[in-house]
């Protein structure tokens, strides 16, 4: 009986699971859309596309072709694969093509976070962005800083074995705190930014325990972190050359930006420079430590600066545009890691795209990964081979994407590539490695080593 009940049970199941997928599949079933499957009601097929990533993608590129729809992180979406139609989706967001990131990446980063906006309110929220980051800004006040700080932080490694992968989030983080200007509120705001940064991309379900939640009041417990801080800047007379201290003169200078704005510019920063500076710089130690060659050739270049300069002298504006090697290896490594998989936009109306119907609302998933892998564009593509970016072309080049594109490219960019090199600096001066563990990777949703990246450090 208890057998019988139990087959019961399972037969309703499958009979329910059936009908719920055949019916969400029906809804979405209109003419002129791309082919594709749907997946669940509500949940779609987000699980799927978490936990197999890049194999997800090639078999419903396999099953569909290069262009195809699926529902994920709780939308409808088309996602492409086309480099050549990637392109002219970024290069035309005033055709209708708006920013749509996930709910969870706007309620948590906040409105004003220049990934959310589209419009007079991006252009003008991303002149701002690039007034702080300018190249007068990242040679008068950021790298110095950013000198100070790698010193520092590098200064006691010998003889350790080091969590590359926590202590490069770590500084990325507290180095994202010292150039804003909030360094006093470090440990106070790095818990709340870790519960913030897993909410980010989440289903947008507001229940205890659920991530969406704990970013949401990640968000607001940092919020009224940064509130005090500006508060206490405005109660000062001291004039501060930080991030802060510029954002606030903007202010006063008559540009309306509003204490709101202000720390979601605040919190955009933080979460944009830690996840793909520190990223980057743990990837760029691993692929330097497997490729001898590369490790040999970026040393030369690090201490024929040091031979021009007196000990303990820091590194100035011409000896980081000196480092065109340090640079190929940066931007090799974001290539060959994929940090960033895609991008997200919004259509504003019913529009036809690449010979479909898309209806106002849907997301179109901008997949860039594969063009990281085309052998057309990188010859030989799984191999780390820094030297490709000598030829300087290949950064301008129309399918260049690791930064973003059209409007939205990165204004951080040369920043990020200023301090991952500051670091390296310091790093390859002065250390040798070994990996200790041989721990596996991934490289979906996030790069990440699940049990950390363990490297034993010996003085150079």
């Amino acid at each position: 009986m208890a057998v019988l009940l139990l087959v019961s049970v399972v037969v309703l199941g499958l009979c329910i699971s059936t009908a719920l997928l055949r019916w969400n599949e029906m809804r979405y079933r209109k003419k002129g859309l791309p082919p594709g499957t749907m997946g669940w009601p509500v949940f779609g097929e987000t699980t799927e596309f978490l936990k197999q990533g890049p194999s997800y993608m090639k078999n419903q590129r396999a099953r569909f072709g290069k262009f195809f729809k699926s529902h994920l992180l709780g939308s409808p979406v088309v996602v492409s694969m086309d480099p050549e139609f990637n392109k002219y989706i970024l290069l035309n967001e005033g055709k209708g093509l708006v920013p749509g990131y996930p709910q969870s990446m706007v309620d948590i980063l906040g409105e004003s976070n220049i990934g959310g906006v589209h419009g007079s309110a991006h252009k003008s929220l991303r002149g701002t962005l690039l007034a702080i980051v300018s190249p007068t800004m990242i040679r008068e006040q950021l790298l110095p800083r950013l000198d100070e700080f790698m010193r520092s932080q590098l200064s006691n490694w010998d003889g350790r074995t080091v969590d590359i992968q926590e202590k490069t989030k770590e500084m990325a983080l507290l180095s994202a705190h010292k150039q804003i200007g909030i360094e006093a509120y470090s440990e106070a705001l790095k818990p709340e930014f870790d519960k913030l940064v897993q909410g980010v991309i989440s289903l947008p379900i507001d229940l205890p325990g659920t991530s969406y939640s704990g970013g949401l009041q990640a968000r607001k417990n940092m919020l009224s972190i940064l509130r005090k801080t500006i508060e206490e800047r405005r109660a000062s007379s001291s004039v501060q050359h930080d991030m802060l201290g510029c954002l606030m003169r903007m202010e006063d200078s008559g540009q309306h930006l509003s204490d709101e704005v202000i720390m979601d510019i605040m919190i955009t920063i933080m979460y944009s420079s830690y996840e793909t500076v520190s990223t980057t710089t743990m990837m760029a130690v691993k692929h330097l430590h497997d490729n001898p060659k590369a490790l040999q050739r970026i040393r030369e270049e690090h201490f024929e600066i040091r031979k021009r300069k007196a000990p303990g002298d820091p590194i100035d504006w011409n000896d980081y545009k000196s480092m065109k090697f340090t640079r190929a290896v940066i931007l090799e490594t974001m290539r060959l890691a994929t940090i960033v998989n895609g991008v997200l936009r919004k259509t504003t109306h019913d529009m036809e795209l690449n010979g479909y119907l898309i209806p106002k609302g849907w997301r179109i998933y901008v997949y860039m990964r594969e063009a990281n892998y085309d052998p057309l564009l990188y010859p030989e593509p799984l191999t780390f081979n820094p030297w490709r970016w000598e030829d300087k072309s290949l950064e301008y080049h129309n399918h260049f994407m690791l930064f973003g594109g059209g409007i939205r490219l990165c204004p951080g960019k040369e920043s990020g590539i200023a301090e991952i090199s500051t670091f390296l600096h310091y790093f390859l001066t002065r250390y040798r490695w070994e990996e200790v563990g041989g721990e596996t990777l991934e490289k979906f949703p996030r790069v990440r080593a699940p049990k950390g990246l363990h490297i034993k450090v010996s003085g150079y």
